[in-house]
């Protein structure tokens, strides 16, 4: 991926991992436009930044994805790189009957969002010199995060689409994965202030300076995700597992506190 002067569509870019990285890329030189559900968060993440444009989106709704792909190709027909970083995460206690709702449109958002907007803007973005596709996926795809399982298997099934896609399409697109650690963002209630998770600033530096380098890695990896990325391979997984679900427990509790 260039380090500069590419057009990059960025979903989720109204707030947390989204509109942090759409700062930090415009800030090198790149044309960001952003894209979400909230008109009034994206503009306020777009104030004072000249090269950031603002598109609403809800990657939910098939038909108006492929039509925000029409628009956004002929508003902006530079465009080279899609960010897919849109998701939601929702806690679900499974040892009981419940409401589906959430755990279906966390994989609507998470899973089919991604793949139809990247279906949608594929044929675009093959025909445009220095393109790339950038899936978020998350640590939790690698060592799931049990109070969030839906959520966990949505990342896991970005990382296997993202590996097929990346091969499907190499020499054509660039495909890149970035797996965050816990970020302190609003993705669950009170996980901006929760102790443990990493700084929003802090990861978007980190994650900035990975993509500056040539060639661009084929996933971006902060030091604080190796322990959930490495795990298995490491022949440490069901240790892991059990860290990280006893930590997190820690964690939520003590910013609930």
């Amino acid at each position: 991926m260039k380090t500069s002067g590419n057009t990059i569509l960025m979903t989720g870019g109204g707030s947390g991992i989204g509109e942090a990285l759409a700062h930090r890329f415009h800030d090198r030189g790149d044309t960001v436009i952003i894209a979400g559900r909230r008109q009034e968060a994206l503009d306020r993440a777009a104030a004072g930044r000249e090269r950031i444009h603002t598109v609403t989106l809800d990657v939910e709704d098939a038909a108006a994805v492929d039509a925000f792909a029409r628009q956004v190709v002929a508003d902006f027909p530079a465009l080279n790189v899609l960010f897919n970083n849109a998701g939601i995460m929702k806690f679900e206690d499974l040892t009981g009957r419940r409401d589906l709702s959430d755990a279906e449109a966390t994989l609507a958002i998470n899973v089919l969002g991604p793949i139809r907007l990247t279906n949608a803007l594929i044929d675009h973005l093959a025909s445009q010199p220095d393109a790339a596709i950038v899936n978020v996926t998350s640590g939790l795809a690698y060592v799931p995060l049990v109070a969030a399982p839906t959520y966990s298997a949505t990342k896991a099934a970005i990382h296997s689409y993202t590996v097929s896609l990346r091969t499907q399409l190499e020499g054509k697109v660039e495909i890149i994965e970035l797996a965050p650690p816990g970020v302190q963002t609003d993705l669950t209630p009170g996980q901006a202030n929760r102790p443990g998770y990493m700084p929003l600033e802090a990861f978007a530096d980190a994650v900035a300076a990975q993509f500056a380098e040539q060639p661009t890695p084929k996933e971006i990896l902060v030091d604080e995700v190796q322990f959930l990325r490495q795990a298995e391979r490491e022949g440490r997984f069901d240790e892991t597992l059990k860290t990280l679900t006893k930590r997190a427990a820690e964690q939520r509790a003590a910013g609930d506190a």
